[in-house]
């Protein structure tokens, strides 16, 4: 079973940036997809982004495409989410995961204690 800690959320003003950490530990990092979902109050925890073990494919909601970056380093067993460009509606707890399939959100079943995202003026 892998642990997850992520880190990085604060308050940001509308189109501004932020950059978020998840650490792993417990297990081998490499042989597990890796992603980022988010829950906005009142609603349900829906998908943001996925990686593959590899780090060579990305998956993103319509929603974030083009001002979201997934990333990973293996050697630091670390991945990365870089928001830019944010807006209000991306405010949320954002969850750091780890799963078996990319493509597939719903096979990622270990997960962080999440980090806060506000985006307001």
């Amino acid at each position: 079973q892998v642990q997850l800690v992520e880190s990085g959320g604060g308050l940001v003003q509308p189109g501004g940036s932020l950059r978020l950490s998840c650490v792993a530990s417990g297990s081998t990092f490499s042989n597990y997809a890796m992603g980022w979902f988010r829950q906005a109050p009142g609603k349900e925890r829906e998908f943001v982004s996925t990686i593959t073990r590899s780090g060579s494919t990305t998956y993103y909601a319509d929603s974030v495409k083009g001002r979201f970056t997934i990333s990973r380093d293996n050697a630091k067993n670390t991945v990365y989410l870089q928001m830019n460009n944010l807006k209000p509606e991306d405010t949320a707890l954002y969850y750091c995961a780890s799963g078996k399939l990319a493509p597939i959100p719903s096979t990622f079943t270990s997960w962080g204690q999440g980090t806060q995202v506000t985006v307001s003026s």
